[in-house]
């Protein structure tokens, strides 16, 4: 039916495209189920290796990308660095059973947004997923808190200014806390605490949420 003259026309909302790299078949047939009930989401491609990954995926230009930390031949890690070379803005979510402190950093410093186990299960996946796609950085409580253990020893640098919420709210986040989480601590609304975070990532120049926690664990020595 042809729209009336004069009526305003509405753009249908756009789906978050979703790429997947997965080498055990059964996980990446879960994972694709999984995007496929996601609302708003749409699974654009599914790999079975960084290599079929690197070639098809590009042209698809997904949003995101779950992928997975072991693969056959070429890494995960090394996908994920290669992709953003040719996707700068490519959000990619780690899927791993690693908790290894030197594999975390690595797929950080290759441009990884998120590090979750797979064992957390679907809910907190899907959960990682949606924070993703509000600019988040989802990061399992475990993987956290080895992270910001790691760095006790660090110096402390550049004093921030912050405000008592935004110190609040990197309080619960150095400890482990997701924004969901922190929401419920606080009273506040979880687009709220997205917002905050925001600001306390161009305050502490950082970009993520792991590196905002290092320099406030820096900051209260």
């Amino acid at each position: 039916m042809p729209a009336l003259a004069g009526s305003p026309v509405y753009a249908a909302p756009a789906m978050t495209a979703i790429g997947i790299v997965e080498d055990n078949p059964t996980i990446r047939a879960g994972l694709e189920e999984l995007v496929a009930r996601l609302k708003g989401c749409r699974c654009v491609g599914s790999f079975g290796s960084a290599e079929e990954a690197l070639r098809k995926l590009p042209a698809l230009k997904p949003e995101l990308v779950l992928m997975d930390i072991h693969l056959p031949n070429l890494s995960g890690i090394e996908c994920t660095a290669r992709l953003k070379a040719l996707l700068p803005d490519v959000r990619v979510l780690m899927l791993t059973v690693y908790e290894d402190e030197t594999k975390i950093f690595q797929a950080l410093k290759a441009g990884a947004s998120g590090y979750i186990l797979k064992r957390t299960g679907k809910k907190e996946i899907v959960e990682a997923i949606n924070e993703l796609r509000q600019g988040g950085a989802p990061m399992t409580s475990a993987i956290a808190r080895k992270v910001v253990e790691s760095f006790r020893e660090s110096p402390p640098k550049e004093e921030t200014k912050l405000t008592r919420r935004e110190t609040e709210i990197l309080d619960c986040l150095a400890r482990g806390f997701s924004n969901k989480e922190i929401a419920q601590q606080l009273s506040l609304s979880v687009e709220t605490v997205g917002w905050h975070l925001k600001q306390i990532y161009e305050k502490l120049h950082v970009h993520c949420r792991t590196e905002a926690a290092m320099k406030f664990r820096d900051r209260t020595k």
